[in-house]
């Protein structure tokens, strides 16, 4: 991998192959081990949740790999198979989060839920696929002296970008996913997003709890 400038075209079809190639051998293995569960007749008592731990970025924004705080490093794929709840094949527009994951799994499986977790059961969606959600999801990512703490709307992504020693807001990154899906205008200082701005503000000052469904 060159050290600094953009990765040579030859080398980046290399990396989308092999990556291509990841992703089909998974798709194999996921595929082996659900042969065996049906074939352990554990079918109908299991709960499978597929997820990934991270996005990947495959040249976008001049990038590879992974980390940092745009929308193609946290929206990750996430599917679930329950035996007695959801609707078949159905796909959730709703916002969910990693730690969603927890209590979502207590609640197919009927075990209490411990008072500490920070998510949300997303069961409901599995259910109701329609339904009106949660208001943001969040996450943040750190760079130099600052850290990033980003927010996910049905529309807008938003980042402020944080002193780790005062807090105060350095900069500032919108994006407006009805027309900007892929995130390469920053609208954050643009005069007709800037009562987005102020009410995404507020979303982020007041956390994850008010974002709740």
């Amino acid at each position: 991998m060159p050290k600094e400038g953009p990765i040579p075209e030859d080398l980046a079809r290399t990396l989308v192959h092999g990556y291509c190639a990841c992703v089909s051998y998974m798709d194999a293995q996921v595929g082996r081990v659900l042969d065996e569960v049906e074939r352990l007749g554990l079918k109908e008592n299991t709960v499978v949740i597929l997820w990934g731990d991270h996005g990947w970025k495959l040249g976008e924004h001049g990038s590879w790999c992974k980390h940092t705080n745009f929308d193609i490093d946290t929206h990750a794929p996430m599917i679930v198979h329950s035996p007695e709840r959801g609707k078949s094949g159905a796909k959730a527009s709703g916002l969910t989060e990693f730690v969603d994951m927890y209590p979502s799994l207590c609640d197919l499986c009927d075990l209490p839920l411990p008072d500490h977790l920070e998510g949300q059961s997303f069961v409901p969606l599995m259910e109701d696929p329609d339904r009106t959600w949660k208001q943001a999801a969040f996450s943040q990512y750190p760079r130099t002296g600052v850290m990033g703490y980003t927010i996910k709307t049905e529309d807008f992504r938003y980042t402020e970008w944080q002193s780790r020693e005062t807090g105060e807001v350095k900069a500032r990154e919108l994006y407006d996913h009805r027309e900007d899906a892929a995130e390469n205008i920053n609208a954050a200082e643009d005069v007709r997003y800037a009562e987005t701005v102020t009410e995404l503000e507020k979303v982020i000052e007041k956390g994850w709890e008010a974002a709740r469904a």
